[in-house]
């Protein structure tokens, strides 16, 4: 394999729009400090280790220099890729700027700090005595050359690695294209991490498993309420002003934080009310006798968390979005309305789409989504057809129980 096509993943990575996009300073301190509220001493005395992001420009890196003494950390280390869509815009240190105002592309580099100092007199640490350390430290900065498969810098390379296995906490924003081979690493090593992902993450088979096992968690940041994020200047798309710093920015709504750091949010209980009530004063149940039941899948649908009956004991299926609310003390994650879990009761043969124009197509969808039986077509929607019955397809859903409800099973079993 020549090192053009080992490489061709994280270049691929690179000009994926997504992957230009460098995280807010305000949405990181709202999230890291978000955890000291819950442990104080989250990130005493670690190494906190940034694996994504150039020192002269991250975000991430400027936050936790920032903070060095405020957090306790015990070391800071920030490696980069080399070069970055958005160089020059950022640069925190006048050093690497050029005459024009604009930085070369820089190399990869490591930058390893153990401690900030007031470095000129003026009675505080804080990241302008950051940038005189590094002026008159340049043992801080080491290049990186990578090795026979990946270049400097890259996460998967054999000096990224090095560092990652010393590092008590990774906190980063990776390329959303390689989430999967950057959480596996991660997970591998054993680490601690903070991180920002795309949410339909949540349902690939790589980290589905992880969130089931409550091995992996969403952040503190509201899941629904999407990010904004520093753009190049030559980017086209729609985006807005930052009226504070005039850099561009963008939202991506299907963004969010992935942790494995404790904090209180998830420890928050639902309130919740009985089947009898949500049938009585929900709107969208409101008039039904019952729960709508799946037909491949041994569950009643939840259409929204605010509909989970609190005496059900049963499986229930809800939204992506209930991840969002997701208290272990309190709920149990039992699988995923996906083929490749395997928790379908039923297997459809093939199907019948009729979509909304009419068209009509062989298809076999319905064993890919939870699948609820109707009387008669509905109008303006997708439907499918099964031996003569008539058929409505949902969005993924999670299938969950109550705590309880586990505790009642095993002690039947007893």
């Amino acid at each position: 394999m020549t090192r053009n096509s080992l490489n061709h993943g994280l270049a691929a990575a690179k000009v994926a729009k997504k992957d230009e996009f460098y995280t807010q300073y305000i949405d990181i301190q709202k999230e890291v400090e978000a955890y000291l509220d819950f442990d104080p001493d989250t990130f005493r005395d670690k190494v906190v280790y940034c694996n994504c992001d150039d020192p002269f420009e991250s975000n991430f890196f400027k936050y936790f220099a920032a903070n060095f003494n405020y957090l306790g950390l015990k070391r800071l280390v920030s490696t980069s890729y080399d070069g970055s869509p958005i160089a020059g815009q950022l640069s925190l240190f006048p050093e690497y700027n050029e005459g024009n105002g604009k930085r070369q592309k820089p190399k990869a580099l490591a930058v390893i700090i153990d401690h900030v100092k007031d470095e000129d007199g003026d009675g505080a640490a804080n990241i302008e005595d950051v940038q005189l350390f590094l002026k008159r430290n340049k043992a801080a900065r080491t290049a990186l050359k990578g090795d026979g498969n990946y270049p400097g810098g890259d996460f998967r390379s054999s000096e990224c690695i090095a560092l990652l296995k010393n590092a008590d906490i990774v906190v980063t924003n990776p390329p959303f294209s390689l989430f999967r081979q950057y959480v596996a690493q991660l997970v591998d090593y054993g680490k601690k991490f903070l991180i920002i992902g795309n949410t339909n993450s949540i349902t690939y088979k790589d980290i589905f498993p992880l969130i089931k096992e409550n091995k992996v968690w969403l952040g503190c940041t509201n899941f629904n309420v999407g990010m904004f994020f520093e753009v190049p200047d030559h980017w086209k798309h729609f985006h807005h002003i930052n009226q504070e710093t005039g850099r561009k920015i963008a939202r991506v709504a299907s963004s969010c934080w992935y942790t494995n750091l404790d904090h209180g949010r998830r420890h928050h209980p639902l309130s919740l009310m009985t089947m009898a009530e949500n049938l009585k004063f929900s709107k969208t149940l409101r008039g039904k006798p019952a729960y709508d039941r799946y037909e491949n899948y041994d569950a009643i649908e939840v259409s929204t968390y605010k509909e989970i009956p609190s005496d059900y004991d049963g499986i229930m299926g809800v939204p992506i979005t209930f991840i969002d609310k997701y208290n272990p003390d309190q709920f149990e994650i039992v699988g995923i309305t996906k083929t490749w879990f395997g928790a379908a009761s039923r297997t459809f043969p093939n199907q019948t789409q009729y979509s909304k124009d009419g068209t009509q197509s062989i298809v076999t969808k319905l064993n890919d989504q939870p699948a609820i039986m109707v009387k008669k077509p509905p109008v303006g929607q997708t439907y499918y057809t099964v031996d003569g019955k008539c058929y409505i397809a949902l969005y993924q859903r999670i299938l969950i129980r109550q705590r309880r409800s586990a505790r009642h099973v095993k002690e039947r079993k007893k």
